[in-house]
């Protein structure tokens, strides 16, 4: 599956647009605080790293129910809630390419 933030493949034809497709996750675990702002800091990062990654299988998965073969146009959306749980949604188009 080709994913890009582009609206085109460089050395591909899009063929079809199957439709818009989303995946979104949420970071279940807390983000530990503490007296160290480095660690706080390293903390977030690994949260939204872990959290994007799923947000990505979620849209791969989405994007092949729609018998596409890549995601063209994508858009990542990352929010650290009040709560401090990290939430990654990540949209873009789904399409068929020769």
């Amino acid at each position: 599956m080709i994913l890009t933030t582009t609206n085109s493949i460089e050395g591909f034809k899009i063929s079809d647009y199957k439709g818009i497709v989303t995946g979104v996750a949420i970071f279940e675990g807390k983000i530990t605080m503490g007296f160290s702002m480095a660690k706080y800091y390293k903390s977030v990062q690994e949260s939204i790293d872990k959290t994007k990654e799923v947000a990505f299988q979620r849209l791969r998965d989405n994007a092949k129910k729609l018998d596409a073969n890549a995601v063209v146009g994508i858009k990542i959306d990352i929010e650290l809630t009040t709560s401090n749980y990290t939430m990654v949604s990540v949209t873009g188009t789904a399409v068929h390419v020769a």
